[in-house]
């Protein structure tokens, strides 16, 4: 068993590293007060007591299994034929679920973007791509749901009492219910709510707890208590579900604290006692060393993960995609597809949507277009973010049918989000359709509450972008009239309408007032930033303003977003308008890793008639 092994084991102790207005009415309206988020720490007798009660819990279990055999005899069971049903309801959810068990949510920190396990294929003010089932049950059939109840209980309530009233209607409880209701208060985010259930679970025993029980109960221990009282809480567990789950488990927590050393010290032992590895494991060990100067380690996991015989999983291969994705490198991106299908792994609609998205942003309409078509022949179900990303697209692709198509689709399910109506607000106002565009915002005004500045920046957006300036400044006074404060992306938006309708000025001292904000590298990084950046250097370089255009174009450098040719072209017209001839353009743009093509050189050879 996993607990009788020899090999010595590694303790956080040792290892762990927790880590057209001519004055723009807004530049007078503009404070620079920051505003932060703070969490309050859980007092430490509290998190001991709690640990205490787990650990007491779980020794009190261990005894009990001697005696008595909970799997055959449910505790709480309205009859013997509904006690099998549930059973058997428990044994096809534990199939289903037993790798995803060890599964927590992976959000990728910066330079690649959210993977939930999802993927932020546009950044900040785009589609979170988690590809999560929307469907989302009505309200009479969430009333007869536990996870319904469990859910909709007061703070500060304890947990018992939704099981209570669940029992007192006759109803047992089955494996299945406690593991629908775990998994919905994981994608919810209510930690506590859930170490609360799998402790009353533990305790209570409604049905003999397994490995799968333990890793829950593990999973939230040490997401809420830390890492050394998870290490507790796994030698306590029974001796036969110290298994490679728990184990995968483990070393999982340990990576979404970032303790790298001590994660893979546990993965030692593992080897040692011969318990296989998760691919999933893998996949957080890359997602961890994806920012661009920890990137070198990437090959040598991939090399282990290979020599622990661990095959990539179409996610693993999704993660390598975002992150060259991520580096704007179409040639890597094409490069790792390639190995996929070379290793015979099938492509999912998360790296369909990942192969459209990148060659949109890069101009290749064609390619981008062949994609879109693979992922709405590969879409499983109502996937309301897989629907987010074919708005974004059919967008980019100038296609009003389909994309009127696809929102008819977001409209018919049960619950449409807010982002899914700002998507579809900039999507067509990309393609033009301004009207249809204000549509969809007077009906998110009646719909919903507009309590968020995104929501503003999304119309702020399509105006700026065709140049109409009283109706983006209209926009930011209701904004501030909400309550919402600008930021450094509302103050880039007004910045490029300004220059639309004309106003120089105007939008010089706008663009100051959004760099005083503070920027997250996330923004920086964005899709939806990096563009309208690019639409402001298009502006300078059409005027012939060098100096300008040199200086936001160094914001789109650090971004890599100069390994595009059309970007450096918008640079090198700078010049050619101003009249000015640079010798070395053409070697910053090779050593800047984009490619010449035949409109850098046409531009290249009007700007040598400028030569003094």
């Amino acid at each position: 068993m996993g607990g009788s092994g020899t090999a010595k084991t590694p303790t956080a102790e040792t290892s762990r590293k927790d880590p057209q207005r001519r004055t723009p009415f807004w530049s007078f309206a503009f404070s620079s007060t920051p505003q932060g988020v703070f969490a309050t720490p859980r007092p430490e007798a509290r998190s001991k007591a709690r640990l205490k009660n787990a650990i007491e819990i779980l020794a009190m279990a261990e005894e009990f299994c001697g005696t008595h055999d909970l799997s055959l005899q449910p505790t709480w069971r309205a009859s013997d034929s509904e006690g099998k049903l549930g059973m058997q309801a428990g044994v096809l959810l534990w199939r289903h679920s037993f790798f995803r068990a060890i599964r927590q949510t992976v959000v990728f920190s910066s330079p690649v973007n959210q993977i939930a396990y999802s993927f932020n294929p546009f950044g900040t003010e785009t589609a979170a791509l988690s590809f999560e089932e929307s469907s989302k049950p009505n309200q009479e059939e969430e009333s007869k749901s536990l996870s319904w109840r469990i859910e909709k209980l007061p703070r500060g309530e304890p947990v018992g009492l939704a099981f209570q009233s669940w029992m007192g209607e006759g109803c047992p409880i089955h494996r299945g219910h406690i593991f629908h209701a775990i998994n919905r208060l994981r994608k919810l985010k209510f930690n506590k709510r859930a170490l609360e259930v799998m402790e009353w679970v533990v305790r209570e025993r409604p049905y003999r707890p397994k490995e799968l029980d333990y890793s829950y109960l593990l999973e939230f221990t040490t997401k809420l208590h830390g890492i050394s009282q998870g290490e507790k809480l796994f030698s306590h567990v029974p001796l036969e579900f110290q298994n490679e789950l728990l184990y995968n488990n483990l070393v999982i927590a340990c990576l979404d604290k970032g303790v790298i050393r001590l994660s893979l010290a546990y993965m030692k032992k593992m080897r040692e006692l011969g318990h296989p590895i998760s691919y999933l494991v893998f996949n957080r060990l890359i997602i961890l060393h994806s920012s661009p100067h920890r990137r070198k380690i990437i090959p040598r996991i991939l090399t282990q993960m290979k020599a622990d015989k661990v095959a990539r999983h179409v996610s693993t291969y999704n993660i390598l995609m975002k992150i060259e994705a991520n580096e704007h490198n179409i040639e890597g991106l094409v490069k790792v597809f390639g190995e996929m299908k070379q290793q015979q792994v099938e492509p999912n609609e998360v790296s369909y949507c990942l192969l459209a998205t990148a060659h949109a942003v890069a101009k290749l309409y064609t390619v981008a277009e062949a994609y879109v078509e693979a992922v709405e022949k590969s879409i499983t179900g109502n996937n309301w973010s897989t629907l987010d990303v074919l708005i974004i697209l059919y967008g980019y692709l100038g296609k009003p049918t389909d994309l009127e198509r696809t929102w008819g689709i977001v409209q018919e399910l049960p619950h449409v989000r807010s982002k899914s109506y700002m998507l579809a607000i900039e999507a067509f106002g990309r393609i033009g359709q301004l009207n249809r565009a204000e549509e969809l915002w007077l009906e998110i005004k009646s719909k919903k509450e507009l309590k968020s500045t995104e929501q503003f920046n999304s119309m702020i957006s399509v105006y700026s972008k065709h140049g109409f300036i009283d109706k983006a400044s209209g926009l930011f006074r209701e904004m501030e009239m909400n309550g919402c404060k600008a930021n450094a992306i509302t103050y880039r938006n007004l910045a490029l309408g300004c220059l639309k309708a004309g106003l120089l000025e105007e939008a010089l001292k706008t663009l100051e007032l959004g760099k005083a904000l503070t920027i997250s590298t996330r923004i920086r990084k964005s899709i939806p930033w990096l563009e309208t950046t690019l639409s402001i250097v298009e502006i300078f370089s059409e005027n012939g303003d060098v100096e300008n255009a040199e200086k936001l174009f160094e914001e789109l450098k650090t971004a890599n977003y100069t390994r595009y040719t059309f970007v450096y072209n918008t640079l090198i017209k700078a010049y050619v308008k101003a009249k000015v001839y640079d010798p070395n353009l053409l070697r910053r743009m090779i050593l800047g890793g984009a490619r010449p093509d035949a409109e850098t050189y046409s531009l290249m050879k009007l700007a040598e008639q400028f030569q003094t």
